[in-house]
């Protein structure tokens, strides 16, 4: 499979879309106020959370620049996660 290229404002502007829209999903989440997230899963029942991280996971952009710019941040979430248990939202 060939690969895409991307160079450049070009590049910056794919992967700076994918930060966003991941933020976009993961923000709602954040704070004592913070709103429960639906996940559709391919089986069974839809997961409903007010987790960051687990918002972060199920994120899957179409676009693979796009996507590789949400990966960044959700490996950030998952670290986080890994060493503090805690802030993950945050740290998305």
């Amino acid at each position: 499979m060939a690969k895409d290229i991307k160079f450049e404002a070009a590049a910056r502007g794919a992967l700076a879309d994918g930060v966003t829209k991941l933020a976009d999903a993961v923000k709602v989440t954040l704070g004592p106020k913070g709103r429960y997230v639906a996940i559709e899963k391919s089986y069974g029942a839809p997961t409903i959370t007010n987790d960051g991280v687990t918002v972060a996971r199920e994120v899957e952009l179409e676009n693979p620049v796009e996507n590789m710019g949400a990966q960044m941040v959700r490996e950030a979430a998952v670290k986080t996660n890994d060493v503090a248990g805690d802030g993950t939202t945050t740290a998305t």
